[in-house]
């Protein structure tokens, strides 16, 4: 499908998951691909998997949180930037380790945002550009033993609506979206619940609960997620291409119209 004007993006956490399938997708559309991973040997699989589709993917590592890694994309002339690099923490938010809230929200939220800075600075010299928060549903409704990933998103969501007013504030052409995937089978969100299993155990409050826990979260996530990503990432390439993106993009529909419903009602 032709495109209306090819765009120079760059993705984070391209190693894996949504953000491989999306830097996949958008090359094959003709764009200019910057994929960025947490680590080198993600980046030498990730171009060659685009070398067999002969796709002139660009793929390195660029893991957000490092200055000197930020400081390599300072210079590059990016029309879109997709913030989708993210690590998942789970568990009781009345005794998870602090350490591990803090590095969640180092990742997904501050380094992810300083990050954003550096691209807004070209952006808004050329009066052009796109930046897309990749947030999550869990985003918009708390789900229990979610909660450190889920705060984490839910401050995305709001960086996006309140920086998308800042800029047309400023009238410099620069548009903000938040792209909220529902439940997805990558393996990110078995990793994820998995973590809090490394501390949730003995003397834990929820100690004689955990094997219920477990059971319910597996049950809960073989019904919701689905195996393909192509819902989620159709939804990435629509904000990535408009011209005027709109504010929220979520999929799979039906989690997305649930959430609304909750929220109608008082979630």
């Amino acid at each position: 499908m032709a495109i209306a004007r090819r765009r120079t993006i760059l993705i984070t956490g391209s190693g894996s998951g949504i953000g491989c399938d999306c830097a996949m997708a958008l090359a094959r559309r003709g764009h200019k691909v910057l994929a960025s991973t947490h680590t080198a040997p993600q980046a030498e699989n990730l171009r060659e998997r685009a070398a067999v589709d002969g796709l002139p993917i660009e793929a390195f590592k660029l893991d957000i949180t490092d200055e000197a890694d930020r400081a390599r994309v300072g210079e590059t002339l990016i029309d879109v930037l997709i913030n989708n690099a993210a690590i998942g923490e789970s568990g009781s938010l009345a005794e998870v380790p602090l350490d591990r809230v803090r590095s969640a929200f180092e990742t997904n939220v501050f380094a992810t945002l300083a990050l954003t800075q550096l691209c807004l600075r070209g952006m808004i010299a050329r009066r052009h550009g796109s930046v897309i928060f990749i947030s999550s549903l869990a985003g918009r409704v708390a789900a229990p033993f979610l909660l450190p990933y889920a705060m984490t998103k839910f401050s995305l969501s709001a960086a996006a609506d309140g920086l998308r007013q800042e800029l047309k504030q400023l009238d410099c052409n620069v548009h903000v979206s938040a792209v909220e995937p529902g439940a997805f089978h990558t393996g990110f969100n078995q990793r994820m619940l998995a973590k809090k299993y490394d501390w949730m155990r003995q003397g834990s409050y929820y100690e004689d609960q955990l094997d219920t826990l477990k059971a319910r979260e597996q049950r809960m996530f073989a019904f919701l997620e689905l195996h393909s990503t192509a819902p989620i990432v159709r939804k990435i390439i629509q904000a990535a291409e408009a011209d005027r993106p709109r504010l929220r993009y979520s999929a799979p529909w039906w989690q997305s119209a649930g959430v609304q419903l909750l929220r109608i009602f008082g979630k």
